[in-house]
């Protein structure tokens, strides 16, 4: 059976895959520093934490797309 994603898509998805896992993991230090500083904007943090869910939404999007499917 032939994948559907050739090597040189499997690379790309494996590089957009490290800088997502980056900015997942940064914005969760920014989160925890802003709310850490005392009075925060409470808006800003929901931002942060909505970009947060999407970066981990499309990160598994990404590892399933990398990962092969095995049928037990």
């Amino acid at each position: 059976m032939l994948d559907s994603t050739s090597t040189p898509d499997k690379a790309e998805l494996a590089a957009e895959l490290v800088r997502l896992r980056t900015e997942h993991r940064d914005l969760k230090d920014a989160i925890a520093a802003l709310e850490r500083v005392g009075p925060v904007d409470v808006l800003q943090i929901q931002r942060l934490k909505r970009r947060k869910l999407q970066l981990k939404d499309r990160i598994g999007d990404l590892e399933d797309r990398l990962t092969p499917d095995i049928i037990a």
